[in-house]
């Protein structure tokens, strides 16, 4: 495929919104309609400063339109595109999907971490998920991507390395992370605004979040064998971006050394991650505005302490898309992200 026709539903939303700025200057994609129904018939250039001839048109001009499309990325609220999934895969269109509704395979949890009962059994079988880094073989070429959450990602991916290599206790693991803001999405509840978080820290979703299921399909997927998580997210007073710290004891006999070499032979030579030798380094600030993740893991013989960031609204969200979206199309995976 030369180039492809490629159009968004949601694109008014944070994540919809970076989707658009960097499909926009995507070398191999042309953008044939955004979808917004708050701004529809506004010109995109107006919302998105980019350099575009298009206006948005509502959720039904889209999916008129997706047929032509060669995919239809979905940047919308779970409950909307498991909806909307189906009617695309109908179409023939190819879907990569960035809201939590077609990440967990196992449909009775939907009901508990989602709040509504799973509709669309086909497509949830028909879906794969989306870290390249991790499961770029299972994704190429395939046709309906369930792009990972943003937690989900800077946590299975400081922990991928150590349960692959076998170096610490599936049952051990415990994740805290933090995030900005926008994580909440454009249309959070005043909890959520900044004049509530400004000037404060504080942990939310206890023992509830949906990246936690998420997180134990991934990281048991990685492991080869069952893994539980304790995960607790928290909201930082700052606009985007995540840090996230995950603990987990070094299995007894374990050479220290090993756990820097699995980092450095499992990402030394990915494109989008940075495997720093310190964990003091991987700072929010160095990776927000990109696409890319920084890493760095210490132990103390007994336990693992692992450091991830990343934007949430890139690598957590859009610039992962599109990695996906390259895989699918079969364009180089860091098309239009460098």
């Amino acid at each position: 495929m030369q180039t492809a026709s490629v159009g968004i539903i949601g694109a008014s939303g944070y994540s919809g919104l970076e989707l658009t700025r960097l499909l926009a200057r995507h070398p191999k994609v042309q953008l044939r309609f955004l979808t917004s129904d708050r701004w529809v018939g506004q010109e995109v250039s107006k919302h998105a400063r980019v350099s575009s001839t298009l206006r948005y048109v509502s959720v039904a001009d889209g999916l008129a339109q997706a047929a032509q499309c060669d995919s239809v990325l979905l940047a919308t609220p779970a409950e909307s595109s498991l909806e909307l999934g189906p009617k695309l895969r109908a179409l023939g269109t190819r879907v990569v999907d960035l809201a939590g509704s077609f990440r967990l395979k196992d449909r009775a949890q939907y009901p508990k971490f989602y709040r509504f009962e799973h509709s669309a059994a086909a497509q949830l079988e028909e879906a794969v998920y989306g870290i390249p880094e991790l499961f770029r073989a299972q994704t190429t070429g395939r046709p309906f991507i369930a792009n990972a959450g943003c937690f989900a990602t800077v946590a299975a991916l400081t922990l991928a390395p150590l349960l692959r290599a076998g170096l610490i206790d599936p049952d051990s693991v415990v994740i805290n992370a933090g995030s900005g803001v926008s994580g909440a999405g454009r249309k959070a509840t005043e909890a959520y605004g900044f004049m509530e978080i400004d000037g404060d820290f504080r942990a939310y979703r206890v023992l509830s979040h949906q990246h936690t299921p998420e997180l134990d399909q991934t990281l048991t997927a990685v492991a080869g064998e069952p893994v539980s998580v304790v995960f607790t997210p928290h909201l930082l007073p700052i606009k985007r971006g995540i840090l996230c710290t995950s603990v987990a004891r070094l299995k007894p006999g374990i050479d220290p050394a090993r756990v820097a070499a699995a980092f450095v032979e499992q990402f030394g030579q990915e494109p989008l991650i940075d495997v720093l030798p310190d964990p003091h380094d991987v700072r929010i600030t160095e990776v927000v505005n990109t696409p890319r993740c920084a890493l760095g893991a210490a132990t103390d013989g007994k336990h693992v302490v692992s450091v991830g960031a990343i934007d949430n609204l890139l690598k957590g969200a859009a610039s992962q898309a599109v990695q996906n979206l390259n895989l699918q199309l079969g364009f180089s995976e860091t098309e239009g992200l460098r």
